[in-house]
This record gives structure tokens, C-alpha cells and sequence, in this order.
């Protein structure tokens, strides 16, 4: 449509292939009002990270979904990571029956935990922060991660909280299983699912995404690709403490999300074991 300077314009970044059904979502809200619509020609891809306030004549941003292929999609990476989920389940299994025994026999409660987590988000509309986005939308589809229980029950009723390697209300062998990262294997399951990849950035908990999505700018990014049980910021930087510590991740997150391929995931897997160990940089899950 051409603007028109007796119309309220909205200013629109989308594919071309995707404006057609951009377009429609936007104009729903303004109901039978007229609206005019502007598509800037060749715009940039970093116009997608503008704030609302920036330019008060610009006030939508239409963020695409990522423009995947279904050979990149569901193609060779998936089913990488189904193979490497399947055939580690196998292997594991009496290793998860051991931790299982371990677990129910020195603490009371249940053997696992499941948690609301965060995932990917592939919808092609998003709303400019402070606009339109409601805030019960944590930005992408709630799963259930399943993990080895570590904490006392109910240690965590009432409050979600970053985890930390020297956390209170861990158990004596809650302690091990994180020092190894084996508390992280039931994920594996996920992984099946279609919830989570073998590689991908790690899932967080729904109000402490909300809290970081508002306050560091781009989070939203990370949720354009499956969440992983490792990553590229796992396997290089430590446990999170603060919002700048966040940050450092969330730049080693966004770098995975441009460049992610079948050869990185395959490094990143090949990488982790070692630093599960201890051997290198201390894990950051």
C-alpha cells in the first residue's frame, strides 16, 4: 500500500516472502480503522534490533522468523541430534539407574524434576518491547525439561533463581551430579521429543526470561533455534551471576544462532565431555 499522510503509518521489516501474512497480523488490531503500511526497500538486517524509542515515527518492528530450510530445519542437524540423543540413552542407561538409586536412596522426594523451560520461537511476527508484547508472553513454546532431581523438595517453591555451583539447597550427591553435569541427562529425552537439541542455547525458566528479555537487549534472538543441553556459551564461559555475566553469553548464544551448522555442532559436542571433567574452561550451565 502507499502512505499516506492523513493515515497512521507503521513501518514494516520482513522478508517479501512473508509479507502478505505480516501485514494482515499487523493490521488486526486497528480493526476496520485504515491503516498504511511502509516497507523500506533493502532494509538492513540490524534494523530489527531498534528499540521503540529510537523513532517515534516507526513504533512496529516486524521480526521474521529465521529463514530456515526444511533440509536445515528438520534435515541433517535433527536428525544428528536424535541419533546422538537415542544412541546416548542407550549407553546410559545404567549409569541413569545408578544416579536413580543414588538419588531416591540419600534424600527424600521424587527421583526427577521437571521444571517449565522456555523454547524455541519460530512465529513470524514479534512485537517492539514496551508496545504491544503482553507479558505473559515469555517469548517462545513452554516445555517441560526433566533433569536428576538435586535439591531438597520444594527448595525452590515460591521463586526462580539462577543456579550456582555452591547453591545451599543442594544435596551431597545433588553437589556431584552437578560438579559432572550428569543431573543434565534425562534431557536427553527432550531431545526426542523435538523440545531441545543436543546443541543449542540453554532453556530458562519462564520468569527469569521475562526479567532478562526486558532488561538485555536482543535476548529474544537466542529463541530463534531449538535450546541445547550444551552450547557454544556452556563450553567456554561459567555459571551466571549477573546480568553482565548474561550478556557475555548471550553474545556467544547470538554468534551459535548466525553461524550454527552441522561442523559446529558436531565441535560442540566433541568439546563437552571434556569440559564436563574439568579439563579446560569450568562448565557454565
Amino acid at each position: 500500500m502507499r502512505s499516506r499522510s492523513d493515515l497512521p503509518t507503521l513501518a514494516v521489516v520482513a522478508r517479501r516472502s512473508a509479507w502478505p501474512a505480516a501485514a494482515a497480523r499487523i493490521a488486526e488490531p486497528f480493526g476496520a480503522r485504515r491503516v498504511a503500511l511502509r516497507v523500506p526497500p533493502r532494509a538492513p538486517r540490524t534494523t530489527l534490533a531498534m528499540r521503540q524509542g529510537m523513532a517515534t515515527t516507526l513504533p512496529w518492528l516486524v521480526e521474521p522468523a529465521p529463514a530456515l530450510s526444511w533440509v536445515e530445519r528438520e534435515g541433517p542437524r535433527r536428525w544428528l541430534n536424535v541419533a546422538v540423543a537415542a544412541a546416548s540413552l542407550v549407553l546410559t542407561l545404567p549409569l541413569m539407574a545408578v544416579i536413580a538409586a543414588l538419588v531416591k536412596l540419600t534424600s527424600h522426594g521424587p527421583v526427577f524434576y521437571r521444571q517449565p523451560r522456555v523454547g524455541v520461537d519460530r512465529r513470524a511476527l514479534s512485537y517492539a518491547r514496551g508496545n504491544t508484547r503482553r507479558h505473559f508472553d515469555h517469548g517462545g513454546v513452554l516445555f517441560t525439561m526433566i533433569k536428576f532431581r538435586t535439591m531438597r523438595v520444594e527448595a525452590d517453591r515460591g521463586r526462580q533463581v539462577w543456579a550456582s555451583p555452591d547453591d545451599d539447597r543442594v544435596t551431597a550427591i545433588g553437589r556431584v551430579l552437578r560438579r559432572l553435569r550428569l543431573d543434565e541427562l534425562p534431557q536427553l529425552w527432550n531431545v526426542l521429543k523435538g523440545d531441545m537439541n543436543i546443541v543449542g542455547p540453554r532453556p530458562e525458566q519462564p520468569d527469569i526470561f521475562v526479567y532478562l528479555r526486558e532488561r538485555i537487549e536482543g535476548y529474544q534472538r537466542r529463541q530463534r533455534v531449538r535450546p541445547g543441553i550444551t552450547g557454544w556459551a556452556q563450553v567456554n564461559l561459567p555459571y551466571d551471576r549477573t546480568d553482565d555475566d548474561v550478556r557475555r553469553k548471550l553474545a556467544l548464544d547470538l554468534e551459535y544462532v548466525r553461524h550454527q551448522s552441522l561442523l559446529a555442532d558436531f565441535a560442540i559436542m566433541l568439546r563437552t565431555p571434556a569440559v564436563m571433567l574439568g579439563i579446560g574452561r569450568r562448565p557454565g550451565w
